[in-house]
């Protein structure tokens, strides 16, 4: 008796471990043995419970990236990068990394242009926002709004 409670407990989690309940505005990555398999897409998905694993939940919403910089001529830039994954099979590889690509492209780009930060903060904006989605688009992910506070 004892031997088939414990063989229905291991099949019912295995069981329960097999559904995959993806939210509405989220897509996750699947990856067998290291490689990516599939996305699901919202809804309930069935999966292998020993072989497959969820590498990456990707809101596809928009998210918020904050920086902050000190300028060669002792002025502070804070700046708010508004940006969202427009296509999840190419911005699975490099989701991990999407804060850090943001924030370096946009302090090189303020780093590298220091006499149009004196400029009109919308237009140095606009200027990061393009420069940045030449960056990205390719990646899968879109930078929807810059804001930039030059102190």
């Amino acid at each position: 008796m004892i031997i088939w409670t414990t063989l229905l407990l291991c099949l019912s989690t295995i069981a329960f471990c097999a559904v995959k309940r993806v939210p509405a505005g989220q897509v996750y990555s699947l990856y067998r043995h290291g490689k990516p398999t599939r996305l699901l897409q919202p809804g309930t998905h069935v999966v292998l419970p020993l072989l497959d694993r969820v590498a990456h939940r990707i809101d596809l919403g928009g998210r918020v990236l904050r920086f902050q910089e000190a300028l060669a001529d002792a002025r502070d830039v804070h700046g708010t990068v508004y940006w969202q994954v427009l296509e999840p099979d190419r911005a699975d590889a490099m989701i991990d990394q999407a804060d850090q690509l943001i924030r370096r492209g946009a302090l090189e780009a303020l780093q590298s242009e220091p006499a149009n930060i004196a400029a009109d903060r919308r237009e140095l904006g606009m200027q990061l926002k393009q420069r940045l989605n030449g960056v990205l688009r390719e990646r899968g992910v879109m930078v929807t709004r810059v804001e930039l506070d030059i102190a």
